[in-house]
């Protein structure tokens, strides 16, 4: 989880400085398969009780957000390429 979660941050950072439109919107799709993949293990965290339910819902609703921005970034970066 430490390498998926503080990845979503690095590709972030990373596509402030894209080479291009098409350059840019890899990059958040990298941050975005980064974040889904820190919903994977945030669940598995939860199942095997390392995290309680407390814990689990706050984590777990920022991850949803990153994902939400992350998401609606990239539609509308699309839509202007067209």
């Amino acid at each position: 989880m430490l390498r998926s979660g503080t990845s979503i941050g690095a590709n972030v950072r990373e596509s402030v400085n894209a080479q291009s439109k098409m350059d840019f919107i890899n990059k958040l799709n990298i941050a975005l398969k980064e974040a889904n993949e820190t919903e994977y293990w945030l669940e598995l965290l939860h199942e095997t009780d390392f995290l309680n339910d407390e814990e689990f819902l706050s984590i777990y609703d920022d991850c949803g957000k990153i994902v939400a921005t992350l998401t609606k970034i990239i539609k509308t970066s699309k839509e202007r390429l067209s």
